[in-house]
């Protein structure tokens, strides 16, 4: 009888470490839904979720990575309501850049990290921008609150590079 999923592939899933990302993307969702709302800057609060899938997709290659940003963006439009898909789309996206770019032109280190990290809370900045602006209007405070939000994630972004790290390397068999 053939399976729609081989054999082959469900034994090299490592249980482990598969429930070990998944209580780290449930505690970055609680982090990111319940603290990191009431810390406010000019009405910005810090957004940590891109720097999840990037740190995913660097740490975990191009298939683990947009596999599991795929179900922190699916968790975080449930949680964002404003947005119906956007996270969805866009974290698997953004962690198989991650991955490749991490596999052919830079290390996995702590700063090249940072700045993938920024580069990617940037993009998904700007991609709600658009989305408002296609909704509603274009205001060049929109800006603004794209690079304080980006300025102000940057410090939690780095609290969560030091998870995927380690478990990446674990063997956790």
């Amino acid at each position: 009888m053939k399976t729609l999923i081989p054999r082959e592939f469900l034994s090299r899933i490592n249980v482990g470490k598969v429930l070990r990302y998944g209580i780290y993307l449930l505690l970055t969702l609680i982090l990111q839904n319940i603290f990191l709302t009431q810390l406010r800057i000019a009405g910005v609060c810090p957004l940590i979720l891109p720097a999840v899938a990037v740190a995913m997709g660097m740490f975990e290659g191009a298939t683990w990575g947009p596999l599991f940003s795929l179900l922190l963006g699916i968790f975080a439009d449930m949680a964002f309501v404003e947005n119906s898909i956007f996270f969805t789309l866009s974290f698997p996206i953004l962690s198989f850049a991650a991955a490749f770019v991490s596999n052919f032109f830079i290390n996995r280190r702590f700063f090249a990290y940072m700045g993938a990290a920024a580069l990617g809370l940037l993009i998904i900045g700007f991609g709600q921008l658009m989305k408002t602006a296609a909704a509603d209007s274009f205001s060049r405070l929109m800006v603004v609150t794209v690079l304080l939000q980006t300025l102000w994630s940057l410090p939690f972004a780095a609290l969560v590079y030091l998870p995927p790290a380690r478990l990446s390397r674990a063997d956790l068999s």
